[in-house]
């Protein structure tokens, strides 16, 4: 059965994604723990870290700092945090976010509702600083 990040990348369900390419995409969270939080999720379903080859490992890593920097540009956090959880959705998915402090890591800090105009403002402005950065290619419209 696929899973929900499966029927998100397929279309079936919608997302705000700020990334796409053959191995991986990238989508705002619906639950932030900051301006911008974006999921990166391979394409193959694969539910652990620990079971994804190194060479997708690497890929995704690869995603995950170029959209950190994005996040770093845009709002100018003291840091961007990176975490593999997992225990939302059975689909590996790391989490890019602005960090101003610990408590950003906890996802009991996580919004429980987001504002739509908001995040639609949070996606496009990831995606332009993304297209700036040269990464055009990757970024839907």
């Amino acid at each position: 059965m696929a899973t929900l990040f499966t029927k998100i990348i397929n279309g079936e369900l919608p997302a705000r994604f700020v990334w796409s390419d053959e191995r991986a995409v990238g989508f705002l969270s619906i639950n932030p723990l900051g301006p911008g939080h974006t999921l990166v999720v391979p394409r193959e379903e694969v539910d652990h870290w620990i079971d994804a080859g190194p060479d997708l490992l690497a890929h995704l890593t690869s995603v995950c700092h170029t959209i950190g920097a994005a996040v770093q540009e845009l709002w100018e956090p003291p840091r961007v945090g990176l975490l593999v959880a997992g225990f939302e959705v059975p689909h590996l998915h790391l989490h890019v976010f602005p960090a101003w402090d610990m408590a950003a890591f906890d996802f009991a800090n996580a919004a429980k509702s987001v504002d739509a105009a908001e995040q639609d403002a949070h996606a496009e402005k990831l995606r332009g600083a993304l297209r700036a950065a040269g990464h055009a290619a990757h970024v839907p419209d």
